[in-house]
């Protein structure tokens, strides 16, 4: 009976604590919009005693339900029923493979209560599930826009994420290191054992486990984000080690180094066409208000220090981060476009195929998975900046949206983008379990100048 008793009143003060928590924080002053372009508005921050927690609670899709496309623009699902996939890629031959993943084991990053919260909050918003650990073929071969075909392309692995072929290599960035195999084209299924090429930064805490890989454009070096290691460093810089980065491998020599530096969680990858260079999705840090800090995505220089943890934006210090290193912050680079405070930018692709209107062409689709830190709630849509001569040229414009329903609970999350074999835009949809299917309205083939979608 006293057993029953403890355990009862440590639950309700548990669950008192976590109430308290989730209901404290601040409210936003500004908008969205206002966080977002070439220079986005930076107010002062505003740190509370407990952070903002708004999540979306995932409910999925009701059934006949899909996301609302710009004008011009239709969708439909090509896949249904995947478990959490996250990130996509598009094989020479037109099949897809999906990352079906999720977080790895990490038992030291949810330590003390404020981590206990966080992390039934998370799993309340949809990411909680275990990982399947695979990457899943999809092939569409009547042409309906459907995939028909599903086949366990690789399994047994480790919280998969990026992934890239250069000639019959595939290459998997695991979460804790990454892997080749040998790939031969129209294959649905590999069964060779992996070749490690190198470790990647994992561990107990894992804070940011999603690693992607792009290949540069000629297939002689291999580009790797890896996230870091806490929010602001709180958990000391020694566990930063090869963290808040993007690693450049040499696939002739087999030997590494270091491109850029401060990204605090660099996700999506992709070379704008026009200019040539790598841009990168980056989620920036969290707890000094709902106005603060906007992600972004920017052009990586190599050699560039972004900021994390010391700085933001530039020179905008985090006085969190402790000890400063005023040399490094005055190097910040200031990144070249804001997409919102707290939007979870992590998809990323430019639009170089031939089948939506010819407004997207050479822009970037960003998939924002949403927020957690900001009141009111941010992203969950897939937005579009438009380019011109390599650089954006205006605000973003909204692509799908509708993930989040009335009651303001997510039927989907978007995470990863690419196009297809045909120039279709896919969207995964952890939450909804979808991969989406983004075609124009007056059906394949087709190319107009259709009416510019509307900014949010």
């Amino acid at each position: 009976m006293r057993v029953f008793f403890r355990t009862a009143v440590s639950s309700a003060m548990a669950l008192s604590t976590a109430l308290m928590l989730v209901g404290c924080g601040d409210t936003a002053t500004l908008q969205v919009r206002d966080g977002t372009g070439s220079h986005p508005e930076l107010p002062a921050p505003h740190k509370t005693l407990l952070p903002t927690m708004k999540t979306a609670k995932a409910v999925g899709w009701p059934e006949g339900a899909a996301p609302v496309a710009a004008a011009g623009l239709s969708v439909n699902a090509f896949a249904k029923g995947l478990d959490h996939p996250r990130w996509l890629y598009t094989l020479p031959n037109g099949d897809v493979l999906v990352a079906e993943t999720n977080a790895p084991p990490k038992p030291d990053d949810s330590r003390g209560i404020k981590g206990w919260v966080a992390k039934k909050v998370m799993a309340g918003a949809g990411a909680g599930v275990p990982s399947a650990n695979r990457i899943t073929l999809l092939r569409d071969t009547h042409g309906s826009g459907i995939a028909d075909t599903r086949t366990v392309f690789l399994k047994n692995l480790s919280s998969p994420f990026g992934m890239a072929l250069v000639g019959h290599t595939f290459y998997v960035a695991d979460s804790d290191a990454l892997l080749s195999f040998p790939y031969v084209p129209g294959e649905t299924t590999i069964t060779a054992a992996p070749t490690k090429v190198m470790d990647l930064p994992a561990g107990t805490i894992n804070h940011h486990w999603t690693k992607n890989v792009i290949a540069s454009p000629d297939g002689s070096k291999l580009y790797i984000t890896v996230g870091s290691n806490s929010n602001v460093g709180e958990n000391g810089l020694a566990v930063e080690h090869d963290r808040a980065r993007i690693l450049e491998f040499d696939i002739a020599s087999g030997t590494s180094r270091v491109f850029a530096t401060g990204l605090r969680n660099p996700n999506g990858m992709a070379w704008q066409p026009q200019s040539g260079a790598l841009w990168t999705a980056v989620n920036e840090r969290d707890e000094i208000g709902s106005d603060l800090v906007p992600d972004y995505m920017t052009s990586v220089k190599d050699g560039g220090f972004y900021g994390w943890p010391f700085s933001y934006y530039g020179q905008h210090v985090d006085e969190r981060a402790q000890p400063q290193n005023p040399a490094l912050i005055a190097k910040a680079i200031v990144p070249d476009y804001a997409l919102g405070p707290h939007t979870a930018s992590l998809g990323l692709t430019f639009y170089t195929a031939h089948l939506l209107p010819v407004h997207y062409d050479n822009g970037a689709f960003v998939g924002q998975h949403g927020s957690w830190n900001r009141n009111p709630r941010s992203g969950y849509k897939v937005v579009f900046v438009p380019f011109q001569n390599g650089q954006p040229s205006g605000l973003p414009e909204d692509v799908l949206t509708g993930f989040l329903n009335a009651k303001g609970q997510a039927q989907g999350r978007p995470v990863g983008v690419i196009t297809d074999g045909k120039g279709a835009l896919l969207v995964a949809d952890d939450v909804g379990n979808i991969v989406w299917r983004v075609t124009p309205a007056t059906g394949e083939p087709g190319r107009t100048a259709a009416a510019v979608p509307a900014s949010p």
